[in-house]
């Protein structure tokens, strides 16, 4: 063999070893990053990489609480033609309305049928994934946005009871105001945090049946009622923390734990925050339904698909047969804070505020988060996103609901 054939031959080995192994990764999308959501992601890469040893995960997180600053990032990707192997994404519109109605998703019905997924997961949840008869994802979790943390010790000292109602949170803000404490700890500093308390009060305050007809377009957002909410959640924002708007959920959640504010109102990755740093649930922490919103819960769903053009396809199919896995939900829930979308899996692993989450799950009125992209298009949650940041310095009601009613007007939604 001479000396030129058999060089070809080497480059021709390391080429092919070069695809090998790039073809032996597994890249996947995620804002995951903060204590409780990281450990859950990395609980499921451990179960993942137990039945795939060969594989390389790569770990694409872009920090920023509910996705703000990854779905920026995502969307140049998607865009470019550089899709990652399966990317984190709210059911509902986030998912159907910004990939799939567009394009860039594979539908996954048979990975579904194969798996026996449909007697697994609740309809609800997938008709939440689902466009004219496919499937387009796999829940990873089902998490409660409506939920009020406190600090356990903080209610105690001042013997107080954890509100219920919106009448109750007022005057357990007062107490705790008197004494120097904000009773809310909140972060502004990503916007999506108020939006996400704006959608607590919104139910708390009109119900469900409305909540649900206001974001399919239904009622204005000039509407009394609307303007009414607004009214009050400019009263909660008399008790928050002086330096929200420098301040993330995260960052928020600690104030509790420390006991530097008493409540916080967040999604249950909170829950994950707090025993990632080591809380105990009812001892250091507690939790309850958001002031007022007892028998209802909006739910958030995160999932992961098949995006069209996966560098590694038959990885990210395997990636999401195990998170659709009884091992993987109970690999990745406990540690997350939320709990297991699917309704068959064993409830050892989770802690007593999660079997209340579950209890509630199954029988509570379900609306879906607009914060969390399941009730609306995206674009109209980034411009409630945006008139948040306003109203939470402004405080004026009627131009807040006069802003929003346009947005929808030239979005199409009114």
């Amino acid at each position: 063999m001479s000396r030129r054939v058999l060089l070809c031959a080497l480059m021709l080995i390391l080429v092919a070893s070069t695809v090998s192994f790039a073809q032996n990764q597994l890249i996947i999308f995620s804002w995951w990053t903060a204590g409780g959501e990281e450990d859950g992601l990395f609980a499921l890469y451990d179960v993942y990489q137990a039945q795939h040893p060969d594989v390389e995960i790569v770990n694409a997180t872009v920090a920023g609480g509910a996705g703000t600053n990854a779905k920026a990032v995502l969307k140049t990707r998607m865009l470019g033609n550089d899709p990652p192997d399966s990317f984190q994404v709210h059911g509902g519109s986030e998912l159907i309305d910004t990939w799939v109605k567009t394009g860039y998703m594979e539908p996954i019905t048979d990975l579904w049928k194969e798996e026996g997924w449909f007697d697994a997961f609740p309809q609800d949840l997938i008709d939440m994934i689902s466009y004219e008869g496919e499937v387009y994802a796999v829940p990873a979790n089902i998490h409660r946005s409506n939920a009020l943390y406190y600090n356990v010790k903080l209610f105690e000292k001042y013997d107080i009871e954890v509100p219920t109602n919106l009448d109750e949170f007022f005057a357990v803000a007062e107490v705790f105001k008197e004494n120097g404490i904000p009773a809310l700890a909140i972060g502004s500093r990503n916007l999506w945090e108020v939006s996400h308390l704006f959608e607590s009060v919104i139910a708390a305050v009109a119900g469900p049946e409305f909540y649900n007809e206001l974001f399919q377009g239904k009622h204005p957002w000039t509407e009394p009622r609307v303007v009414e909410c607004l009214k009050i959640l400019g009263r909660v924002f008399d008790y928050i923390n002086a330096d929200h708007p420098t301040v993330t959920w995260d960052q928020a959640c600690g104030y509790v734990l420390q006991g530097q504010a008493a409540m916080t109102i967040m999604g249950d990755w909170a829950k994950g925050y707090f025993t990632a740093n080591d809380a105990e649930p009812n001892v250091d922490f507690g939790s309850v339904p958001s002031p007022g919103t007892e028998g209802i819960f909006i739910v958030v769903t995160d999932t992961f698909g098949l995006p069209k053009g996966a560098p590694n396809r038959d990885n990210a199919i395997n990636w999401l047969r195990t998170l659709g896995s009884v091992e993987g939900q109970n690999g990745f829930n406990p540690k997350k804070g939320s709990i297991p979308a699917r309704i068959d899996v064993p409830t050892d692993p989770y802690d007593v505020i999660a079997l209340s989450t579950m209890e509630d799950f199954g029988k509570d009125v379900l609306i879906p988060s607009v914060a969390h992209g399941s009730a609306v298009i995206d674009a109209f949650a980034s411009a409630l996103n945006d008139e948040m940041g306003l109203y939470i310095v402004e405080r004026d009601a009627e131009k807040s609901a006069e802003r929003l009613e346009m947005q929808a007007q030239d979005l199409g939604l009114r």
